[in-house]
């Protein structure tokens, strides 16, 4: 009789309905600052901002919550965007020279027209909005019609008509060279002002095709602004000045008047661009990018803002893009009373407030510059209790006291119709500068919340007390002012005093408020939550993971130098206790266990265990092969070299074959070793899988602790469960520890620190080594209670906010490799099933989380489901503990390692990533549960019946 190997299982229509009503793949939104930004644009009417990027993004901005995107067809830069006033119609001119024109659909917006000319140097949409003028390279301005951007015939003006009505002596034989700005008259609409890059500014009728005034400047002209009544305009010039122009009635010329060099006599770089601002109380409001000295300041990035004798230049540690003004913009209101700059830089978005005195800076809900310093590593903590989320936004406001203003956001338009977040959530960013941000991310706006600096627990190369003294702070030193008058704004600082400060590891414990926070020198602090202002010393303990090993030479960096006299920690997060490993290696892995007071900690050379209430070491465990002298020296590879990979496998064969004839000893590691082999002879039962290649067994990088997992289950017998420690190493080692933990019985779990326990102490006693086969490094340890659900939280079950966990039947462990996952019976370590990556492309995993989805259809069903990213960007879904796969999805391109590196995922079926050092993408795996924009716009016209969303058809090219 034949037997069939392989049975293909048909479609259950019922599972495939619950599957639908679980899972659904979107990405949601972008977080952060756009990289690359490129242009910039601002709708008076519509109080909505739009940002263009080097890519051919188009971001548009409203009040918190009002986002939305649009991206050209073609990767091209976006160099200039102009709003249509009030009707939700924007133009976008490319680098390729190609005008595009977007309107928003149904609160949207989409592309339904382009045009190209010869090379367009700038863009004015007169005020009609019915009529756009492109001034070009070759001196040319062309009208254009709207919206069918089609070129306005007999309208045109050539330089050559403009060089006939110029005196002989201004003339020169010279071109007048590339259109650089157009402005239209504030009151005599048509009208508008044309300035050329050789100096020379016409006022141009189109009606009459006659220019009403000519105005002979001599310098490089860079921009040009009205003054709001129309009887003046002052231009900009690129030796660093500025000169006021009258405008008179009737035909002539107006040579040069005096020019006003701000940062003068010596030569300074141009003024890129220029606003005149009026105001009620006489004095207009002047800005200006650049224009700083070569010599002393060249390399400044600066923008001054100047009113009568108030001068104030603002430096910026990167580039101005652009920037406008929000003021009056009604005919009938007599001053312009500009009430905030908005400043677009490479890096960050700046608001100031022009309506408060000293101008100070607006905080920002959204577009916050995630990268100020470089992204490390990153951490959600989802459902936050309501007191820890008032504690940390006082404690952000406390930081920000000096800088409060009562002015609102200014960029308020839209309506944010998504319903109030029922959960506060909180993203988390370790940064290269060694501090953690705190961030709202319960919306479509990531709003920064606070900020917890670890740098003055060490003493760095570049010590706060060690800076010079700020003049601020002393009144003999203000007799000297500084010229020019330099103030720093902005947060952008890509600069970190210590490299050593970088944050690798977070872990915090949102029902004690307790954090952990691991870095780049092998320091773990650990802090708790304070709502006053302290200063304190931090107990330090030092922890040597190598036990003394002989032979072995750390080549790395030194540790970081702890401060021994109390410093002084401001409300929040306030160090208690400091683990230094040795050797001063990158910790790798944390976990964070508050009921028991235990944290755990791992580097490239082993892990250790800290008692942080009896400020005492419990455990140290080297993991490094007896052959690993160079596990600090880099990224080696698995496998030597083949000939090296071919002899162990030969090896290995023929300890078999020895080992076979002999009696086999019962241990731990040898039950697993059974379950492996017994599953290893059944490889074939699942011919879309492939096989697994073994490792090396002294890999350089073994040591490497890759997971860390603290456990309340069974593991010395099937009776009696109490806390256990799991770490998973990059050689396939899992080490589980026994712990005995003072007032911690089994089967239940009580509060620490009572009077009984006083002198007990914390102790670890090894229950299990597990040895995987192929020695696939270990990316994920769970631990799964009776019912084949992850364990709850620390204090979740024992304050009864969440179901406690399945005690009475037998719990198993769910181990990921970046080769297969495997579930283990406990607490005799048998196989129970597993699954191998079926992609024959050679896939790894590379993050794991069990997450729980919610169903659409049913109130109150859910499942645990274990979600895997892979190296090649794909989401692979898997039921708990059957290992059954689910559904699959390509989130992320194998192509972008850090955004696959720095994905992290959420407990409620979400995940974030970075798409660029500055920008997290927000994905949701959930039917359920999703995070997107959802809002409107009011417009002065009526909507189509088109899809929402930032589209676009078609480009049209005007020559």
């Amino acid at each position: 009789m034949m037997k069939f190997r392989f049975r293909r299982q048909g479609t259950d229509p019922q599972r495939e309905k619950i599957k639908q009503e679980l899972f659904a793949f979107n990405k949601t939104v972008e977080h952060g600052f756009p990289h690359q930004p490129s242009a910039l644009a601002f709708d008076p009417k519509l109080q909505l901002m739009a940002i263009g990027t080097k890519s051919g993004a188009i971001k548009v901005y409203g009040v918190p919550g009002v986002e939305f995107t649009g991206l050209h067809k073609d990767t091209t830069a976006v160099t200039q965007i102009h709003f249509l006033p009030g009707q939700g119609r924007l133009l976008s001119l490319l680098d390729d020279n190609t005008i595009h024109l977007w309107e928003l659909v149904a609160g949207a917006p989409r592309e339904v027209g382009g045009e190209n000319a010869t090379r367009v140097t700038v863009l004015h949409l007169l005020r009609s909005c019915d009529l756009l003028c492109i001034g070009t390279e070759g001196g040319g301005v062309y009208f254009l019609e709207l919206p069918l951007l089609s070129l306005k015939d007999g309208d045109t003006l050539l330089q050559d008509q403009v060089v006939q009505s110029l005196p002989d002596d201004y003339r020169c034989g010279k071109s007048l060279g590339p259109v650089e700005s157009i402005q239209e008259h504030p009151q005599q609409p048509g009208k508008i002002l044309i300035g050329y890059s050789r100096g020379l500014v016409i006022l141009w009728a189109p009606s009459t095709r006659q220019a009403e005034q000519l105005f002979l400047g001599k310098q490089q002209l860079e921009s040009l602004v009205w003054e709001r009544s129309g009887n003046l305009f002052v231009s900009s010039h690129n030796d660093g000045g500025y000169c006021v122009w009258t405008v008179t009635s009737g035909n002539g010329c107006s040579a040069q008047p005096s020019t006003t060099i701000p940062y003068g006599p010596f030569p300074c770089k141009a003024i890129n661009k220029i606003l005149w601002r009026t105001t009620q109380t006489g004095s207009p409001v002047l800005l200006y990018s650049g224009g700083m000295p070569r010599a002393s300041y060249g390399d400044r990035h600066c923008l001054t803002v100047q009113q009568d004798k108030t001068h104030v230049t603002l430096d910026f540690t990167s580039r101005v893009i652009d920037f406008f003004t929000v003021h009056n913009i009604e005919q009938e209101k007599e001053f312009d009373e500009a009430s905030a700059l908005v400043v677009l830089l490479e890096e960050e978005l700046v608001v100031i407030d022009l309506q408060t005195p000293g101008w100070p800076t607006l905080p920002t809900p959204y577009l916050a510059p995630l990268h100020s310093s470089a992204i490390t590593c990153s951490f959600h903590i989802s459902s936050v209790p309501p007191k820890l989320w008032e504690r940390l936004v006082n404690a952000g406001k406390a930081q920000q006291g000096h800088q409060q203003t009562h002015r609102t956001w200014p960029i308020c338009g839209g309506k944010n119709l998504a319903p109030p977040s029922k959960q506060h959530e909180l993203l988390l960013t370790g940064h290269e500068d060694g501090t953690v941000r705190f961030w709202d991310a319960s919306g479509v706006a990531l709003t920064p919340i606070y900020k917890l600096s670890t740098a003055n627990v060490f003493h760095t190369d570049c010590d706060p007390c060690d800076d010079p003294p700020d003049p601020s702070d002393d009144p003999d030193m203000q007799q000297e002012e500084e010229w020019p008058p330099f103030r720093k704004v902005g947060c952008f600082d890509p600069y970190s005093d210590d490299p050593r400060l970088g944050i690798q590891k977070i872990s915090l414990c949102k029902y004690s408020n307790k954090l952990v926070v691991a870095g780049t020198a092998g320091q773990v602090i650990v802090l708790g939550l304070n709502e006053e202002r302290s200063d304190h010393s931090v107990e330090v303990s030092v922890v040597d993971l190598l036990q003394d090993r002989e032979g072995f030479t750390w080549k790395g960096h030194d540790r970081l130098e702890p401060r021994l006299k109390p410093a002084p920690f401001p409300p929040g997060f306030q160090p208690q206790a400091l683990v230094q490993c040795l050797p001063p290696a990158s910790v790798t892995a944390v976990a964070l266990h508050a009921e028991w007071n235990l944290i755990s900690f791992g580097t490239s050379h082993g892990f250790g265990l800290f008692d942080y209430h009896k400020r005492n070491a419990v455990l140290a465990r080297c993991t490094l092969h007896p052959n690993d002298s160079l596990a600090m020296e880099g990224p080696l590879s698995r496998v030597k070299s083949l000939k090296k990979s071919l002899r162990q496998s030969f090896r290995r064969i023929r300890k078999s074959r020895v080992s076979g004839k002999k009696r086999t000893i019962t241990t731990p590691t040898s039950k697993v070793q059974e379950a492996n082999a017994a599953l290893a002879e059944q490889e074939d039962v699942a011919p879309v899988q492939r096989r697994i290649e073994p490792r090396s067994a002294d890999d350089s990088l073994s040591g490497v602790v890759r997971c860390l997992c603290f456990a309340d289950t069974f593991l010395r017998d099937g009776t009696h469960h109490g806390p256990t420690l799991w770490a998973g190493t990059n050689s396939g080692s899992v080490y589980a520890y026994a712990l005995e933990v003072p007032g911690v019985g089994s089967g239940r779990a009580s509060e620490r620190g009572g009077a009984g326990d006083g002198s007990a102490c914390v102790e670890a006693l090894l229950g299990k080594e597990i040895q995987l086969m192929h020695r696939a490094p270990v990316v994920s340890i769970c631990v799964l209670d009776g019912r084949g659900k992850p364990l709850p939280d620390p204090y979740e079950a024992s304050q009864d906010l969440a179901i406690a966990p399945d005690m009475t039947n037998a719990h198993s462990v769910l181990i990921a490799s970046e080769e297969q996952l495997k579930v283990f019976s406990l607490p005799k370590v048998s196989a129970k099933t597993k699954f191998k990556l079926t992609a024959h492309e050679g896939c790894r995993v590379r993050k794991v989380a069990v997450v729980l989805f919610l169903s659409t259809a049913q109130e109150d069903y859910s499942e645990h489901t274990l979600v895997c990213l892979t190296n090649l960007g794909d989401l692979h879904l898997f039921n708990v503990p059957g290992l059954r796969p689910q559904v699959r999805y390509s989130c992320i391109r194998k192509e972008d390692i850090s955004g696959i590196a720095s994905c992290v995922f959420t407990k409620n079926g979400q995940g974030f990533y970075l798409i660029s050092p500055s920008e997290y993408e927000r994905f949701s795996l959930s039917a359920k549960v999703l995070t997107a924009p959802l809002c409107s716009v009011q417009l002065d016209r009526a909507l189509s019946g088109s899809p929402s969303g930032l589209h676009g058809n078609h480009s049209v090219r005007p020559s």
